[in-house]
């Protein structure tokens, strides 16, 4: 019988393949990054237990060109500054992919929030231009001048906190208990450049990033950075907790009755 590929590999196939995906090469990615501080309740409001806020209420958006063999790959994310004990890192509320691929990795393996949409990354000489945009709204754009090189940071790890979990088959609940992640990323940058310039956040019901609003703009940077990355998990979480926090992962319809807050800007 001629091979088919759907049936099952064999144990020197899965062996292959698990050795192959161990050693990959740096993959370098081009990337703006700000960073400000909002308001300390709304960082509070969107952790889920048992994440706390840290002591200062940051937000982070990346938005990278990823230089992927064979294809790129638009990555962005928008976390806040959350602790876990005595660990400090990001908590994802989105993270548009532009590719299904890099989309089922992250959110099967190590739960990230990942969603598809559209990335840009322009740079014109001095000007610099990111965002991030999903069902046609740029929920949240970066934009300004090179304004001088900054010194290379030494390698570093980071920490991002992740929930993974399956929501229950009959639409109540959990299939499976839900559990938090650490996710370790080894870090090295080889060009970093100071940006002048300020961050745009519009209203969307499905990525209401716009209920972060910019209270004092700590920095935006533009660079070329590349990192791995490795996952564990840390601890159960309590289903009932997590649950009320659900919908940051998915585009739900009722997400329509949530209305903005008042005097937000659109």
């Amino acid at each position: 019988m001629a091979r088919v590929r759907y049936g099952a590999r064999t144990e020197a196939e899965i062996a292959a393949t698990r050795a192959k995906s161990a050693k990959l090469p740096d993959i370098w990615s081009t990337g703006v990054v700000a960073v400000w501080e909002t308001d300390p309740d709304v960082v509070a409001a969107v952790l889920p237990p048992p994440l706390k806020p840290t002591g200062r209420p940051l937000v982070r958006v990346n938005i990278s060109k990823v230089d992927l063999p064979g294809y790129p790959l638009g990555a962005g994310s928008v976390a806040v500054a959350a602790a876990h004990g005595d660990r400090e890192g990001w908590y994802p509320l989105v993270m548009p992919m532009t590719h299904e691929r890099a989309l089922t990795g992250g959110r099967e393996v190590f739960g990230e929030p990942k969603k598809l949409g559209e990335v840009l990354v322009e740079r014109d000489g001095l000007t610099v231009r990111a965002s991030l945009a999903r069902h046609g709204i740029a929920f949240v754009e970066v934009r300004g001048a090179v304004s001088g090189a900054l010194p290379l940071p030494e390698p570093t790890e980071k920490t991002d906190f992740y929930f993974k979990f399956l929501p229950a088959v009959d639409g109540s609940g959990f299939d499976t208990e839900p559990v938090l992640v650490h996710c370790l990323r080894n870090e090295k940058v080889r060009r970093l450049e100071r940006v002048t310039g300020d961050v745009v956040l519009r209203e969307s019901m499905y990525d209401p990033v716009a209920d972060l609003p910019v209270r004092r703009l700590v920095g935006i940077t533009i660079g070329e950075k590349t990192t791995d990355q490795r996952g564990r998990v840390v601890e159960r979480v309590d289903p009932a907790a997590l649950l009320p926090y659900l919908h940051q992962r998915y585009d739900d319809p009722q997400q329509t009755l949530d209305a903005p807050p008042e005097g937000s800007a659109v």
